[in-house]
This record gives C-alpha cells, structure tokens and sequence, in this order.
C-alpha cells in the first residue's frame, strides 16, 4: 500500500480577514475533494489573514499513478489562481502490506480479527474499567 502525500504552501493576495481568508481556502478544499477524489485540510498558518498551508494524501496500489494525481492537484490549486503557490512537497510513504492476509480476502490472524482492538461480545452492560 502507498501512501502519497502533499503539503502545499499558499499566500491569499488581497485577504484583508481570516474569514476572507478562509473562504478562499474552502473553495480550494471543495474544488479538490470534487475533482481529485482526495483528503485535504488546512494543517498550518490557521492564524494568519493571508497565509495557508493545506495537506493532501491519497491512498493506492502504485506509486506513479498517484505521484501524478497529487502532482495534478497541487498544479490544479495553482490554475485556479484563488490563491499564490509558495511552496510544495510530494512524498510517497509504502507501507508493508499486513503479514496473513491472504489474496482471497482471508482475514484470519488479522489484529482486529484476534480482539486485540475490541471486544467481539456485547460489553455494553459493563461500566468502563470492569472485566
């Protein structure tokens, strides 16, 4: 599994408030989900009338397809010209797949197929912290 993900650097020209601010982001947040299929959040310069900084990631099974879908997003928050590109980062993250899972779905052996994650009975006449 891969993981891409993106920070992207943004200065709102113009934004005189946070609230101006912030609708500029949201439109780019919208138009990002809408299109591109991908997670995206404000995660820096909250503070700040003119200055923003979003994160995106997505999630696939190969690396260069989704190298290029977030490259695609992050040239696309730029084309919309809403707001200037200061700066942006495009790392790929593989993750190990689970060892036991099995081609045919097999969940087995799984950490949340052994309880180790919760409870398969209903605890729900327990208080919290009984056995």
């Amino acid at each position: 599994m891969i993981v891409g993900a993106a920070v992207v650097e943004l200065r709102v020209h113009g934004s005189q408030s946070l609230k101006a601010k912030r609708g500029v982001v949201r439109s780019i947040v919208r138009r990002l989900r809408n299109r591109f299929n991908v997670a995206v959040s404000e995660v820096g310069g909250q503070g700040t009338w003119q200055r923003a900084v979003l994160g995106l990631s997505m999630v696939g099974a190969d690396e260069v397809p989704l190298r290029r879908a977030l490259e695609r997003a992050v040239d696309f928050i730029e084309e919309t010209h809403l707001a200037q590109l200061i700066g942006r980062e495009i790392e790929m993250i593989q993750l190990p797949l689970v060892e036991g899972l099995e081609d045919d779905g097999d969940v087995d052996g799984m950490a949340w197929s052994e309880g180790s994650w919760g409870s398969s009975e209903d605890d729900s006449d327990s208080e919290p912290g009984e056995e």
